[in-house]
């Protein structure tokens, strides 16, 4: 008799999109304290700022729109470069469809929960079940907390006083590079593209308006594609 042996996922293994997706989610969240703080502070009311956090979701956008204001801008010019600016997370979404695969009434919240954090955690993952379930849970998580704490922070705007006082604007990029700094270090293609995208970005923040930047970055990416083994050579070969 032929037996074959099926090997299961270990309990590590099954509990790390949870365990990464709750550490993730609890991190960020946290931060929409400040985005509440600084909507309501910019002249949003708090029920704006709790919806902008509700509908849209992607907190570099709404901390766009909400320096827009701050910075003298017409609603129309903020929302503009918020959508510009949270566009990337179209190409997020192109890269999960696959793997996710939502049916029916998941289809549109899973479009909403498509963001860096999510992708991330993710693309982190070992297989498709744990992908699914690193990015369901990641979102929800986050979901709620992100919204909890844009409420509180716009409540308690004027208790807070500049957010970026207290340095919660900085969670959500700086869990981010934490998430892919193993690829960076693992990779020499994945060090060029992450060295092109920054210096991208930063030379043309100080003329380009809020969202093209990062937009533009990611033409470094596409630079990393076309010079990744088995597409030719590596940036810096002859």
């Amino acid at each position: 008799m032929l037996c074959v042996q099926v090997q299961t996922p270990t309990a590590p293994v099954q509990a790390r999109p949870v365990r990464d997706g709750v550490g993730l989610g609890l991190a960020v969240g946290v931060s929409g304290v400040a985005f509440g703080a600084a909507a309501v502070s910019s002249g949003l009311s708090a029920w704006q700022a709790c919806a902008l956090s509700l509908l849209a979701f992607t907190g570099a956008s709404q901390f766009a729109l909400a320096g827009v204001i701050a910075g003298g801008g017409s609603l129309l010019a903020g929302t503009a470069g918020a959508i510009l600016l949270g566009s990337r997370n179209t190409l997020y979404g192109l890269r999960l469809a696959g793997t996710l695969q939502p049916r029916g009434w998941r289809r549109p919240l899973a479009a909403v929960g498509v963001i860096d954090e999510t992708t991330a955690i993710s693309l982190a993952q070992p297989d498709p079940v744990s992908l699914r379930k690193g990015f369901w849970v990641t979102f929800c998580c986050l979901y709620l907390t992100w919204n909890l704490s844009t409420l509180t922070g716009a409540i308690g705007a004027g208790r807070v006083g500049s957010p970026q006082a207290f340095g919660l604007d900085v969670i959500g990029p700086a869990a981010f590079l934490a998430l892919i700094w193993p690829r960076i270090r693992a990779g020499r293609v994945e060090r060029w593209v992450a060295l092109g995208g920054v210096g991208i970005a930063l030379g043309t923040t100080t003329f380009l308006p809020a969202g093209v930047p990062v937009i533009l970055a990611a033409v470094a990416a596409l630079a990393g594609a076309l010079a990744a083994p088995g597409s030719g050579r590596e940036p810096g070969s002859s």
